[in-house]
């Protein structure tokens, strides 16, 4: 197996914030239900969804159970029945994040797969997890629970896609082997989150396909088969 499906997700630039880390004794180990009666399904989007909003706009440390409450536009038991507190609920939100966002395509195209890729990073980046995302980044380095969340959930899923993607063109011999790894990962989508995370300027589709077309492709093409 290709060394892309173990480490291609250091470009989303949260890496180096969910190493592993000491615990510290204040933290409580998240549990994802206090029992009682069964969860309705049908609202967990609509709450994490205030999550994310809540999230953008005041951050980890002013969230509380009650304004999540509130914005979700729910009873606080619905809250709790849920979570017991504000961590749990937050690991539980980001465990979540970007499972359809990064669903795979396969479109029998290298180029194809890695533009549908990058567009969906580009709308995530501009939408409410994005937002959530960056409120944060200071955070998690501190909150061990969280950093696990990140690692197991948007990381991983689109560590998942982006191998797949060089996976299926390996198989179709599009690729070398020794082509697919970290550093063409890395590559593919580093140039946006640089923009998003370190300068500041627009991320939108129009520089997406950019970089795919004068900085990724030319280069694969130099290696293809």
């Amino acid at each position: 197996m290709s060394q892309l499906c173990e480490e291609p997700l250091a470009f989303l630039g949260l890496e180096s914030k969910v190493a592993p880390m000491a615990a510290p004794t204040t933290l409580e180990s998240p549990r994802s239900s206090r029992g009682g009666r069964p969860r309705d399904p049908s609202r967990d989007g609509v709450i994490r969804a205030a999550i994310l909003r809540l999230l953008a706009e005041v951050g980890y440390g002013a969230l509380t159970m009650d304004a999540v409450a509130a914005e979700a536009g729910v009873g606080k038991a619905t809250i709790y029945r849920r979570w017991r507190t504000k961590q749990d609920l937050v690991v539980d939100t980001i465990a979540e994040l970007n499972r359809e966002e990064a669903a795979a395509p396969d479109t029998g195209s290298l180029e194809e797969d890695l533009r549908q890729l990058l567009r969906r990073l580009v709308a995530v980046i501009n939408g409410p997890v994005g937002a959530a995302t960056l409120s944060l980044l200071s955070t998690v380095p501190h909150q061990p629970a969280l950093a696990e969340a990140f690692r197991t959930g948007p990381l991983e899923v689109w560590r998942s896609a982006f191998g797949q993607a060089w996976r299926r063109a390996e198989r179709r011999g599009d690729l070398r082997p020794e082509v697919s790894g970290r550093l063409w990962a890395e590559a593919t989508s580093a140039p946006l989150v640089q923009r998003w995370l370190l300068t500041g300027d627009s991320v939108d589709d129009a520089y997406a396909d950019q970089v795919l077309e004068t900085v990724i492709l030319p280069a694969l093409r130099s290696v293809a088969v």
